[in-house]
This record gives C-alpha cells, sequence and structure tokens, in this order.
C-alpha cells in the first residue's frame, strides 16, 4: 500500500510545484490578447492533438459560453477531420481548416500541446504547419505548452510555459495544466460576459 500512498503524495506535490513556477505574466498577457481579440469581434480557433484536442473541445465551450468570443476547433467535427485526414493528409489537415474557415489577422490561433510540434523531428507537424499559414495572415498565436515549449514558443505571440518537474509526468502535468491556465484565463472579470 505505500507505493500508492507515496505516488499519491509526489503526484500532488508535482502539482502543486508545476502551479508555483508557470508565469503568471504569460498568463495575463494571454488574457489582455483575448480582450483585444473579443474587442475586435474576432474569432478563437483551438487546435491540439491527443489528449490536448480533447482538451480543445472542452475550451471551445468554456470562451464561447463565459466569455462570448466566437471559439471552433476542428477536432469537434470528426466527418471532416477524417476526411481531410484521408484525402490531404494528417499534416495539412489544421491548415486547411484554417483555410476554409477563412483565417484572417482580426483571428487568434491557440495551440494545446505537449511538446509544441516540431518538423524536425516530425512531431505533431500538423500544428508548426498550420502555425505558418496563421503567420502568413498575421494571426495572433497563443499556446499552453510543455517541454521547450516547441515551435507553438518560438512563434506565439504569447505562450504560456508548464514547467517540467518530473520526465515521467510531462504529459500529465501538460494537459492537466491546460485545462487549470484556460478556466483561470476564461473566468478572468476582463473576460466574462
Amino acid at each position: 500500500m505505500s507505493i500508492i500512498t507515496n505516488y499519491t503524495q509526489e503526484y500532488m506535490d508535482g502539482i502543486a510545484e508545476v502551479a508555483g513556477k508557470i508565469s503568471k505574466n504569460d498568463i495575463n498577457d494571454t488574457i489582455k490578447a483575448l480582450v483585444a481579440l473579443k474587442k475586435r469581434k474576432g474569432r478563437l480557433f483551438l487546435i491540439g492533438v491527443g489528449g490536448s484536442a480533447a482538451n480543445c473541445s472542452h475550451a471551445v465551450n468554456d470562451f464561447r459560453k463565459i466569455c462570448n468570443i466566437e471559439t471552433y476547433t476542428p477536432v469537434d467535427n470528426v466527418s471532416e477531420l477524417t476526411a481531410r485526414t484521408n484525402d490531404d493528409g494528417w499534416d495539412s489537415v489544421f491548415v486547411n481548416w484554417l483555410i476554409g474557415s477563412h483565417l484572417s489577422k482580426k483571428d487568434a490561433i491557440m495551440v494545446f500541446s505537449v511538446g509544441g510540434g516540431n518538423l524536425e523531428t516530425n512531431i505533431s507537424t500538423n500544428i508548426p504547419k498550420a502555425l505558418e499559414y496563421a503567420k502568413k495572415k498575421g494571426t495572433v498565436i497563443l499556446g499552453i505548452v510543455s517541454r521547450d515549449g516547441g515551435y507553438t514558443k518560438k512563434v506565439a505571440t504569447h505562450c504560456v510555459l508548464i514547467p517540467i518537474i518530473t520526465d515521467d509526468k510531462i504529459t500529465a502535468f501538460a494537459e492537466a495544466y491546460q485545462a487549470v491556465v484556460w478556466h483561470g484565463i476564461a473566468n478572468c472579470p476582463a473576460l466574462v460576459g
């Protein structure tokens, strides 16, 4: 039984440690960017894969319902997502969806990702390809990512980096803190309503 007790204590201690190390300034900057997005009546597009994709679906609800920001994610339409994957390939699934959504400089993209995407190592390449397109359009790029932040951190206007405190829980803490951070952002009085 002590292995379970020790693990649970270690996990909860790690959760507290991550909270203390996240840049509050980066969160504040992201909130300010979303306040500006809301004022200019821009749309927010959320992209992510795996568990981060599930977080995108949940966050769409919060940004729409709580903040009254027009928000979408390509992962909510499985038929379109799989058709685009089948016809165009996984690498271009997000960029082609953004083209079809008429992404503009008035809009913003928010990436949820453990590593932020990396073309060189062939990891979550659909994220950097979407962000390359967003850069061409002059779109604000936001992110909540971990590891070194990958391509998202390199090109983001504002990016919240979830720190690594232990290698065996990178994904668990990254995906959990995506939710903690976006919930904090979406419930900020400057964005509510």
